[in-house]
């Protein structure tokens, strides 16, 4: 189940990245998505394991327990 996907929305768009600029930072920590595979997280089309989610939290730069929030 995927329940983080608006939250990862959110931030991304608080800090004006683009879903684009969002996967680049992704794909830098060896975690290879496209914007496309990042917008149906989004819009929790697509499951996230806990490992995508620590990958996202960092690309953020926020702690794992945010996303959540």
């Amino acid at each position: 189940m995927n329940v983080i996907g608006p939250k990862i929305k959110k931030l991304r768009e608080a800090q004006g990245l683009t879903q684009e600029a969002l996967a680049v930072q992704c794909n830098a920590l060896k975690w290879d998505i496209s914007r496309g595979t990042l917008a149906k997280i989004e819009s929790k089309v697509r499951r996230i394991n806990d490992q995508e989610v620590a990958l996202l939290a960092k690309a953020l730069g926020v702690e794992v327990g945010e996303l959540y929030v």
